[in-house]
């Protein structure tokens, strides 16, 4: 689907959530209705706490489908897959410690989806960020952050099911193929990090992260292996941007993309690992809980929060 026919489809879904809301659920939704401005936009944590939003605790079945709806409308069908996943699997370990209470996430409106200016919205809670925004231009859905706890599911209906399991396998699958010489440049540490090494920053840094070991001193497998993991993050987006993102980095050269790894090679050990490029970068750690705990998220260093599109529309107002 084209980008400006997902931006209509989210800007139909925005209305028709506000349209079940009660006045005063409306009132917790919207940051400022004609502002995009709030200093909020790049504030984020994926950790349990409260957000600024509507509580999805509290909403009726009508309610909860809208609020679904619209958080479909920022992915792809895989992607709204894997975020729904991980709203279960935290719905599982909620109830691993006492009676299943109800959903903990918070769903924010930033600007008028009415008017013709760029406006956003996001949907946080613990294990799961998604911030989109959008102008005339497109959308933009980056910082995007879902985590999963237990990484694999050791009781119950879903025993053994790993939500994260593809973006662990195929790193791993990567990193074990390489020869000893590779591998020492790819594996940094042997310690983990305990957590991204990005955190909850507003601003991406790709420089915090190691250099790794570059795309174009692979061998055309391990290039697959390389490309493959990067698309399931990017393909977590609706088509028409995944697709975006991944002709500009084929534009700018796949040789820039680097991958980088740390901690046992073996499944169950505690690791991490990123991706960098020009553009974006990726993170993945499943070190806390002995290694059952994971996270991870795709931050692009020009798109998060739309600053490109933010950039755009106001140079062309001003022109």
């Amino acid at each position: 689907m084209p980008s400006k026919d997902v931006a209509s489809g989210m800007r139909e879904a925005a209305r028709a959530l506000i349209a079940v809301l009660e006045p005063e659920q409306v009132r917790e939704l919207r940051a400022a209705p004609d502002r995009l401005d709030a200093p909020e936009l790049r504030e984020w944590t994926y950790l349990p706490g409260p957000r600024p939003g509507l509580p999805t605790e509290g909403l009726d079945d009508r309610q909860r489908e809208a609020v679904d709806a619209l958080l479909a409308t920022a992915h792809s069908a895989a992607g709204a897959e894997l975020v729904r996943g991980a709203i279960e699997v935290e719905r599982h370990r909620r109830a691993l410690q006492g009676p299943l209470g109800p959903d903990r996430y918070w769903v924010r409106l930033l600007g008028d989806p009415d008017g013709g200016q760029p406006w956003g919205w996001r949907m946080n809670g613990h294990h799961l960020a998604v911030h989109v925004l959008v102008t005339a231009a497109g959308i933009r859905v980056t910082p995007h952050f879902v985590g999963s706890e237990p990484a694999r599911v050791g009781s119950g209906p879903r025993t053994g099911h790993r939500l994260l399991g593809p973006e662990e396998d195929l790193a791993r699958a990567l990193v074990t193929d390489l020869p000893g010489s590779a591998r020492a440049v790819t594996v940094f540490a042997a310690t983990p990090p305990d957590d991204i090494t990005t955190r909850d920053d507003p601003f991406a840094d790709p420089g915090l992260l190691p250099d790794g070991l570059t795309h174009d001193r692979m061998t055309p497998g391990q290039q697959h292996l390389l490309q493959r993991l990067v698309r399931r993050y990017l393909d977590r987006a609706p088509t028409a941007y995944a697709r975006e993102c991944w002709s500009e980095t084929v534009t700018r050269g796949l040789g820039s993309l680097s991958f980088a790894w740390a901690g046992g090679l073996e499944p169950g050990d505690r690791h991490y690992y990123c991706v960098r490029a020009p553009d974006f970068l990726i993170e993945y750690d499943n070190t806390q809980d002995d290694g059952n705990h994971a996270h991870s998220v795709w931050r692009h260093v020009r798109h998060d929060w739309g600053a490109d599109l933010l950039r755009g529309h106001y140079s062309d107002q001003h022109a």
